[in-house]
């Protein structure tokens, strides 16, 4: 039978009991109300009477720290699945994240618990790195980039580290999983001017000063198209903007080129988008932009190296050497071939850190002399 003892000096009352061993054991209740403390005494002394008998699983702890807990406090012990911790998580994200973000956020929650199959039904601490891990590699397998694949493990991570911080699991299974090497964007290649200039030629629209914003300000394809007129000042020539990747502000130069294309468009008001045709539309798909742009590249007769095939079952997507993204690589070789220093580019492209600048940065044999706001106009032949 247990009893109570109070140690001098302490607030809390100690249960005495007899463990599944046989030996007599003092523990702390961590209540200074006797009432309580018994309470807690009593469910020790039951959780050691079924470790005795053999019969104490997960299930009967949880049963009782759960009918504990509510008779202390008048709460009960919250208990998840994965599957419904994560649905939760994706519910609580409604109208904090944007329809697009919510809709990755969706899928890829969904390929992982369909991926844990009915371990997704576990208990959320039931779920450890190997589970990320053997879901990260079944997305390589199927054909999917390393970009993509880590992009979804840090997705992942998110709501199993509120559940860490909310003491629901002891660790977040995604911090033991490492990332990927990406090889192949190492080896991304830029456009020239001429390059640049026979797409603008082969664009109309909208896509003409997509374009020319992206080579002349490095953003990245979702942030370009998503402009509006209140970030920009023709008469300053400055641009103000918030990057979607990092969410870092950056206050970026215009150049007289770009200046000039946007003094000839309809000028908006605050948050009209400076390309309406493009503004919102999804990047992915056989109708997305990047897919647009392709098309784009096609009629301008521009090809890069291929990088990655589609995998044999047809899952995934090719890779080329130059896509949208490469006028983000093109703009910061044009400042590092002028002479501009890496942490000045580093503070014009947003990028984090010094060593992901590096891959943005590709030497000409022939280094520009010419610093940023010195670089040749499009409408200028190389070198004049």
């Amino acid at each position: 039978m247990p009893s109570l003892w109070k140690r001098e000096k302490s607030p809390f009352w100690f249960c005495c009991y007899t463990n599944a061993d046989g030996q007599r054991c003092k523990k702390t209740t961590k209540q200074d109300d006797r009432g309580k403390a018994w309470e807690v005494c009593l469910s020790i002394e039951r959780a050691e009477r079924f470790a005795k008998a053999g019969t104490l699983t997960e299930q009967a702890v949880k049963k009782i720290l759960s009918e504990t807990l509510e008779r202390t406090t008048g709460e009960p012990l919250n208990s998840f699945t994965a599957g419904d911790w994560l649905n939760e998580w994706i519910a609580g994200k409604k109208g904090v994240s944007t329809e697009r973000t919510l809709l990755k956020y969706r899928q890829i929650v969904d390929e992982f618990s369909t991926h844990l199959g009915q371990r997704a039904r576990l208990n959320l601490s039931a779920i450890s790195s190997r589970d990320v891990r053997a879901f990260r590699d079944s997305l390589t397998k199927a054909g999917h980039s390393p970009v993509t694949v880590n992009g979804a493990v840090k997705v992942l991570a998110v709501p199993f580290n509120v559940a860490w911080r909310l003491g629901h699991i002891s660790m977040n299974p995604c911090a033991g999983v490492e990332s990927l090497r990406d090889d192949a964007d190492t080896e991304k290649d830029v456009f020239t001017p001429e390059q640049v200039r026979h797409l603008i030629d082969a664009a109309s629209g909208d896509w003409q000063g997509v374009i020319l914003a992206a080579y002349f300000t490095g953003l990245r394809l979702r942030d370009v198209v998503d402009l509006k007129w209140e970030a920009i000042n023709l008469d300053k020539g400055l641009l103000r903007v918030k990057t979607s990747k990092t969410g870092k502000m950056l206050l970026l130069p215009i150049h007289a080129d770009l200046v000039a294309w946007l003094k000839k468009q309809t000028r908006g008001i605050g948050k009209a988008a400076i390309f309406p045709s493009l503004t919102g539309k999804t990047g992915g798909g056989k109708s997305g932009l990047s897919m647009a742009f392709r098309r784009i590249m096609e009629t301008a007769g521009i090809k890069g190296r291929m990088l990655r095939a589609r995998s044999e079952n047809g899952a995934g997507r090719t890779q080329s050497s130059l896509s949208f993204h490469s006028l983000r690589h093109s703009f910061n070789s044009a400042m590092a071939n002028a002479g501009v220093s890496q942490e000045i580019r580093q503070k014009l492209t947003g990028h984090a850190s010094a060593e992901m600048n590096k891959i943005y940065t590709h030497h000409e044999l022939e280094p520009l002399r010419a610093a940023i706001t010195a670089i040749p106009g499009l409408h200028n032949k190389p070198g004049k």
